[in-house]
């Protein structure tokens, strides 16, 4: 029943409508600052460099892939998502602030940077510290300060302050998730590292050329050894300052006079410099130049996604399996599992080539087929089998007049083609690349 507008006004809210300026907007509701005080700032890539975009690429690409709280099959299958507080936290909103991906994306750029980042249940429904089941309802990035024989301190934002704060928690309590690639991003002799001291470097040359001095010069046709050709030469320099503060950056001398230029560009050495570095980083993180202008191919995709996302997701996957459920839960098929969208990385018509091949071939059920894009499994008996659906099955058909059976089988050429339509059919429903594709359950 459509609801009057009369109805709507007594009833419903207005964010403009129905403030009250002597209510809420009198009252304590924090500090207010120009900028979100939750962002974590990078610590040691320059913002005006390549690090910094390497970072973003990567984590948005880890914050795409979905991670679930599942239930587990008899088989260690997945069978469910459970509706959890963690769930929702992955999935929808991790915090006041934050939804589940961009949460996500935020864990990933931390933990580039640092190394290692604490991913902090903030508030649960009880105390984990005097059980171990407990729903969690909002979670934070931290940034470890500390590091003790069972806790750690760590950096967190506190939205009930509005601030940021260091506090001590246990390590079983949080998840502590370590950069996978830490030795070629995040060692002080890394890849990572050496190119970050080379850009900054070449951002120091650049602020330095930039700085206002002229780095000139001006040797006069006259010795400037008294005092009043000190007063000339001094009088001539402002002239030369003063005409090139013009739009141009122009200016005229005597032809008596030799102006020597000391700004000198560049040395070709760092640029190779950072020219070698940046190639090799690309190389040992599976990542191209394509990758970052978005012109990658299939082929290319794949391999930055085995490389380079899967062991990042994995990771945080694992943490989580391991601190935030419970071994009875555990024990009882709860897991957490990660799903990439097979169809982004693979054409349909490859997908169903390579699903084609692996049932005809008998490698791969249907089941085993669904599992690998995050469907539950079938309840047919038939989606659990090994079998080449491209062959008619051999039927029992008994003799008129005797007990006994024979063996026949459809050997028509148009029954075998409908058949091989029906498995394209399946194959486009199913199909994608179990070794490079499959989904993990990180039990």
């Amino acid at each position: 029943m459509e609801t009057s507008f009369i109805s709507r006004l007594k009833s419903g809210w207005n964010a403009f409508r129905n403030r009250d300026p002597t209510g809420v907007y009198t009252q304590n509701i924090g500090p207010s600052y120009s900028y979100r005080q939750d962002r974590n700032r990078f610590s040691r890539g320059n913002e005006r460099s390549i690090v910094v975009s390497v970072y973003n690429r990567i984590a948005m690409d880890a914050a795409a892939i979905t991670m679930k709280h599942v239930q587990l099959d008899k088989d260690g299958r997945f069978s469910s998502e459970i509706n959890s507080g963690l769930n929702t936290c992955m999935n929808l909103e991790a915090n006041i602030d934050q939804t589940g991906r961009a949460y996500m994306q935020d864990l990933v750029q931390s933990m580039l940077d640092e190394g290692c980042v604490a991913d902090i249940p903030v508030e649960t429904d009880k105390d984990p510290n005097l059980t171990e089941s407990y729903q969690i309802r909002s979670m934070r990035t931290g940034k470890i300060l500390d590091w003790y024989p069972r806790h750690v301190k760590v950096r967190v934002y506190n939205e009930e302050s509005g601030q940021k704060e260091d506090i001590v928690l246990p390590k079983k309590n949080i998840g502590i998730i370590e950069n996978p690639l830490y030795a070629v991003m995040n060692e002080p002799s890394s890849t990572m590292q050496r190119l970050i001291r080379k850009l900054n470097l070449l951002d120091a040359i650049d602020e330095q050329s930039g700085s206002g001095k002229l780095d000139l010069i001006i040797q006069l046709p006259y010795s400037v050894k008294s005092e009043l050709r000190k007063k000339q030469a001094d009088q001539r320099r402002e002239d030369i300052i003063e005409q090139l503060k013009g739009p141009f950056g122009i200016a005229y001398t005597d032809g008596t006079e030799k102006i020597i230029q000391l700004n000198r560009p560049i040395e070709n050495n760092l640029m190779k410099q950072i020219e070698y570095l940046t190639s090799q980083l690309y190389s040992q993180l599976g990542i191209t130049q394509t990758i970052m202008d978005g012109t990658a191919d299939d082929k290319t995709m794949l391999n930055y996604y085995n490389r380079t996302i899967e062991p990042i997701v994995a990771a945080i996957a694992d943490e989580r399996k391991r601190k935030f459920l419970s071994k009875t839960a555990r024990t009882q098929g709860q897991s957490i599992m990660f799903f990439r969208d097979p169809f982004k990385l693979v054409p349909v018509n490859d997908l169903a080539e390579i699903a084609d091949k692996l049932t005809r071939n008998e490698i791969a059920t249907s089941n085993e087929m669904r599992q690998v894009i995050g469907w539950k499994p079938s309840d047919d008996p038939k989606a659990d089998e090994l079998r080449n659906s491209n062959i008619s099955q051999a039927k029992q058909e008994p003799i008129s007049g005797s007990g006994t059976t024979v063996t026949s089988s459809t050997t028509s050429e148009t029954q075998n083609t409908k058949q091989e339509s029906t498995n394209a059919g399946m194959a486009d429903l199913f199909a994608m690349p179990i070794s490079s594709l499959m989904s993990k359950d990180n039990t």
